[in-house]
C-alpha cells in the first residue's frame, strides 16, 4: 500500500497530477480542494495517498490532509459510491462542510455536487452519520465563528491555507467577518 508520496510536481491536469518521486512518475488523481492548493510545477509536494486496486486498473488518489483521505475512505465504504463519486464530493465540499451536512442531515448540500441525486444524497447522509464522527470533529459553534468565515473567504479568494492562517493570527479576537476579511487582505497585500 502506498500511504504517502513526497516528490516534485511535474504536471497539473485536473483532476490528475504527475509527481516525480525518486525518478518514478506517479499519476495521482486529487480532489479539486487539494488541486487548488498545490504549488507550481517544479515545486516539492507531499500527498497522503490511497491506492485502489481493481481487476482492470491500479489508481492512486492523493490528498493534502489526513482528514480528506479519511473522508474519501469512508465514502468508498458506502455501497454504490465509487472513487470518482467520492472524489467529486470532496471536490465540491470540504471535509468540514461534508461533516456539517451529515450532522445537520442536509441533503440539499450534497445534491449540488454533479452526479449526486436526492436519493443518493439521503443514503449518503444516513450511512455517514456515524462514520464521519471519527474523521473530523466540527462543533456547530465553531462552524459559525467569524474566524472560520474569514478563513473560508480567504481560501475562496485563492489564498492557500498557510497564507490564510498567517493572516488570521494578526486579527483581533472580537473582529467582525467583514472587518476581518478587510484586515486580512490588507496584511496579505503587504507580505
Amino acid at each position: 500500500m502506498i500511504g504517502r508520496l513526497t516528490g516534485i510536481l511535474l504536471e497539473k491536469n485536473p483532476p490528475q497530477i504527475t509527481l516525480d518521486v525518486a525518478g518514478v512518475g506517479y499519476e495521482v488523481d486529487v480532489p479539486m480542494s487539494t488541486f487548488y492548493n498545490l504549488p507550481a510545477a517544479g515545486e516539492r509536494v507531499t500527498l497522503h495517498t490511497h491506492l485502489a486496486v481493481r481487476e482492470d486498473a491500479h489508481q492512486l488518489f492523493g490528498f493534502a490532509t489526513e482528514a480528506e483521505r479519511a473522508a474519501f475512505r469512508q465514502l468508498l465504504k458506502i455501497s454504490g459510491i465509487g472513487a470518482r463519486t467520492a472524489l467529486a464530493l470532496l471536490s465540491g465540499l470540504s471535509v468540514a462542510e461534508l461533516s456539517q451536512a451529515v450532522a445537520a442531515q442536509e441533503p440539499g448540500r450534497l445534491t449540488k455536487i454533479p452526479g449526486i441525486g436526492k436519493k443518493t444524497a439521503e443514503r449518503l447522509l444516513l450511512e455517514l452519520r456515524d462514520r464521519m464522527k471519527g474523521v473530523v470533529a466540527v462543533a456547530p459553534a465553531a462552524a459559525a465563528s467569524p474566524t472560520n468565515d474569514i478563513l473560508n473567504a480567504l481560501l475562496a479568494l485563492g489564498y492557500n491555507e498557510r497564507e490564510a492562517q498567517t493572516a488570521l493570527k494578526v486579527l483581533p479576537a472580537d473582529v467582525s467577518v467583514a472587518e476581518g476579511i478587510r484586515q486580512a487582505l490588507k496584511s496579505l497585500s503587504k507580505a
